[in-house]
């Protein structure tokens, strides 16, 4: 098992993290209805925050493979 390091648990704002996929905040919520956005974290005030190591991966599942 590996310690996370401090870029792991960077937690990114909804907005931060919209920014970086170049989505809107609907079409975020759209992906979430659908089972289909990044793992987030909803926090007691109802804001949400997105870990950078879970926006890293779920960009890496996003990857398609292309047959030649």
């Amino acid at each position: 098992m590996t310690t996370p390091t401090n870029a792991d648990r960077q937690a990114l704002k909804l907005g931060e993290a919209l920014t970086e996929i170049g989505v809107s905040r609907a079409a975020f919520y759209r992906m979430r209805a659908r089972g289909q956005a990044p793992r987030h974290l909803k926090l007691p005030n109802g804001q949400i925050r997105i870990r950078r190591a879970d926006l890293d991966a779920w960009f890496d599942s996003c990857e398609v493979q292309e047959a030649c």
